[in-house]
């Protein structure tokens, strides 16, 4: 250390030295400076700036070494190689550009110290063949120890200068020129001390070496050069510190804007946050800036967060409350680096209402209670735990009677209040285990965990037949309605949820079927004539594709010359397997289904098809159903037949009850009229039956009318039968209508009705329903006898 003081102190120009320090220190920032400029560029002006940042930092170590060298005072002639000057310069240029490109855009610090050490060998490259370029009048030797020292001193240095160079934080970043500045001077005072000069006059300088008086201004020209870059990268500091602050402060504008809390941060520490994140907060503006990510985000790890992947997390307000968000992390080019940027999601809204998403899902939105689904959940998780533990459950379907009658003639908004007043009685009647839901229209369905044996489901159903029995009290009116319930208790009635609701819901049937406002619980035999049921349904609609049907025609006589007048068509079903199936076991399912449609088509087309065949003078009298009648084309169906047939319109009857009379009284004026008008006979079936029938033969164009089996079966004994069917009789004979006397089974009953004066007879003591061929042979035998 004493001969590198004595070097310094004794063996230099003092004012050189300085302007050395001077120089050195402006080319490095100039350098700095430069390479800043570049790593904001992009492009071909990223590679010039580049270029010139590696040339200046060449530069300033060649210049910052020839002024040292120049102050230096060996008290001898002294020049320098011209050779080995350029190539000082020439090496360092090239080493310095070799280690920069090797650590650009490298964030490994191993990586960066070896440039820097790299960097660090091409400076002592320069340094020493600058001091072998030196030439003096005499000899030179080293000091080994002294010259290692320096070089390892000096190569640290530069490692770690650039290593903190390339680290994200600003402070370690700034200890990156003064490491630099250190190394140059370690590097040269410690060469030149190490260097010792002796004075020998047989030794002349040689006549290639360059006197100091030349090399100085060349030096010169390359620190004014120096000096104008240092001055060229103020202006680009300055310019990008503007820029940066005008970028920062429209990002925070924008950020502002945007409705996710936003923050940037180095590191674990927020440099800046948005208003949106300080509201979240509940903290003031600014007050988040500096402040550890971890006293707002506590558990989150910015490093250990996946890049654009959103993770859930809590921020803690500044009241202390916790705020459920979403945090996602990106890496954003903000100024000259990257920085880290945390989208930060309020997540109660969207919690909120998720909940009320959930809630609107598996909630009845009329009465609030469970619905469908969520009963379905409950029903499932209850089977399982029968399955598992061996509990038993009940389930109940209800729904209430009279209910459509009051929605219709009270209206919807009272029958809404009266759906909301029963869910309410129902879960009065329930116990604290049991849930009831609605399952839609006025249907509910209840669950009874744990029932205390058959006992307890039917005491349960009692109640709540009881409590639904009690008036309604809505808008100052008394509302009457009752419940019927059924019931299946798993698992002696089923162990799977759609088996037992399925059961319930015939248990329901069963229970209505029984004259409403009762209770009956699941019996295997509902079930297996809901099979059976299904099982005929199903023939049914194969029968009607494959024609299993056929008409049998009872004849209609007359009842003072016995001849037959007309045939009434009725429908009969071979089954391949059952036989002949009579129409009482399937013309209500076919109404009840729909399919009595196509069949009353069929029955339609083929009676008037083969009527056409018979003699002139017989009629053909089909039936029409309620549900045949609500057809709108029903006028066009039976032009169509006539017209598809060739039989004549006055010879089809077709014959109605009073059902059909009921449903809408203007549009079945309007049908019977259109086809009056097509020449067709109109005929009213068991007249008598119903309420208003007098009115109707007063309203609707009848031609006919039929009295009713009911009346004639105890004929001619009972005196009360007897005058109904005279007063039917003499009434129609006074309308101008035909009357038919139907039932008839015996000879007593004949006479009677015949000396009454009624006009047409039928009944088995006439014939019984005859196939087609087996009609036209009696037709036969009645006209040839």
């Amino acid at each position: 250390m004493r001969s590198v003081y004595t070097c310094l102190t004794e063996a230099h120009d003092h004012r050189l030295i300085l302007l050395a320090a001077g120089i050195c220190v402006t080319g490095v920032y100039g350098s700095f400076s430069v390479a800043a400029q570049a790593a904001r560029s992009a492009g071909r002006a990223a590679w010039t700036w580049g270029a010139a940042a590696i040339v200046a930092s060449g530069c300033t170590a060649w210049a910052t070494h020839m002024v040292a060298l120049l102050a230096f005072r060996p008290g001898m002639p002294a020049g320098f190689e011209p050779t080995l000057t350029a190539l000082s310069l020439l090496i360092a240029i090239g080493g310095i550009g070799i280690s920069i490109g090797f650590v650009i855009g490298q964030r490994d610090r191993a990586r960066r110290f070896a440039a820097g050490l790299a960097l660090g060998i091409s400076i002592a490259a320069l340094h020493y063949l600058g001091e072998a370029s030196y030439l003096v009048a005499g000899t030179v030797e080293w000091d080994p120890a002294l010259v290692a020292v320096s070089l390892a001193a000096s190569l640290l240095m530069f490692g770690a200068a650039l290593m903190v160079a390339g680290e994200r934080r600003r402070p370690w970043r700034r200890a990156a020129a003064p490491l630099l500045l250190a190394g140059i001077g370690v590097l040269h005072l410690g060469g030149m001390a190490a260097m010792t000069l002796t004075f020998d006059p047989e030794r002349p300088l040689p006549a290639e070496a360059v006197p100091p008086e030349v090399v100085a201004p060349i030096v010169a020209c390359v620190s004014f050069g120096l000096l104008t870059l240092a001055l060229v990268g103020l202006r680009l500091t300055l310019s990008a510190r503007a820029q940066a602050r005008r970028d920062q402060e429209r990002l925070r504008e924008l950020a502002n804007l945007a409705v996710e809390g936003l923050a940037v941060c180095d590191g674990e520490t927020i440099k800046t946050a948005n208003r949106s994140l300080e509201q979240m907060s509940g903290v003031g503006a600014g007050a988040l800036s500096g402040r550890r990510l971890s006293e707002v985000l506590p558990g989150l790890v910015v490093s250990a967060l996946p890049e654009r992947e959103e993770r859930e997390a809590e921020l803690i307000g500044a009241d202390g409350q916790s705020v459920p968000v979403r945090v996602l992390r990106s890496e954003v080019p903000l100024g000259s680096g990257l920085q880290t940027v945390l989208a930060v999601r309020d997540q109660r809204e969207r919690l909120q209402t998720e909940s009320r998403m959930r809630m609107l899902a598996y909630s009845d939105a009329l009465t609030g209670l469970p619905n469908r689904a969520h009963f379905h959940d409950l029903l499932a998780r209850h089977a399982a735990s029968c399955g598992e533990r061996d509990q038993p459950f009940a389930v109940f379907i209800l729904d209430l009677d009279r209910f459509k009658l009051v929605n219709d003639t009270l209206g919807h908004g009272l029958g809404d209040t009266l759906l909301r007043k029963t869910a309410q009685r129902l879960t009065a009647a329930l116990g604290p285990q049991d849930v009831v839901a609605r399952l839609g229209g006025d249907e509910f369905a209840i669950l009874q965990p744990a029932p205390d044996g058959p006992e307890a489901v039917h005491a349960l159903a009692a109640r709540i037949i009881e409590l639904i029995d009690r008036p309604f009290l809505i808008d100052g009116q008394l509302v009457n309605v009752g419940a019927s319930v059924g019931a299946a208790l798993a698992p002696a009635d089923g162990d799977e949820p759609g088996t037992l609701l399925r059961n319930a819901d015939l248990a329901l049937y069963k229970a209505k079927a029984d004259g409403k406002g009762t209770f009956r619980r699941f019996d295997p035999m509902l079930d297996a004539r809901l099979q059976a049921r299904r099982s005929l349904e199903a023939d049914l609609r194969r029968a009607i594709v494959v024609q299993e049907f056929e008409l049998h025609y009872q004849p209609l006589v007359d009842a003072r010359s016995g001849r037959i007048t007309a045939a009434e068509a009725l429908v009969r079903w071979r089954h391949p397997e059952r036989g002949l199936v009579p129409p009482a076991d399937f013309i209500p399912l076919a109404e009840e289904t729909g399919l009595i449609g196509p069949l009353g088509q069929w029955v339609l087309r083929t009676a008037c098809t083969q009527a056409a065949r018979w003699p002139s003078h017989i009629r053909v009298a089909v039936n029409l159903s309620p549900a045949q009648f609500r057809d709108l084309r029903l006028a066009e169906t039976v032009k169509a037949a006539l017209t598809a047939s060739g039989l004549a319109a006055n010879r089809l009857e077709l014959e109605i009850t009073e059902g059909v009379l009921l449903a809408d009284e203007e549009r079945t004026l309007a049908t019977l009229t259109r086809l009056r008008a097509a020449g067709v006979s109109i005929s009213m079936d068991d007249f008598g039956t119903g309420y208003s029938s007098l009115s109707y033969l007063r309203r609707f164009p009848f031609d006919k009318i039929k009295v009713d089996r009911s009346f004639v079966r105890q004929l001619p004994g009972d005196p009360e039968s007897a005058a109904i069917v005279r007063a039917i009789i003499t009434m129609g004979a006074c309308l101008g209508m035909t009357i038919t006397v139907e039932g008839v089974e015996t000879a007593e009953q004949f006479a009677f009705t015949a000396a009454s004066g009624c006009d047409q007879v039928q009944g088995y003591h006439v014939s019984r329903p005859l196939p087609e061929a087996e009609f036209l042979s009696f037709v036969d035998a009645r006209e040839a006898a």
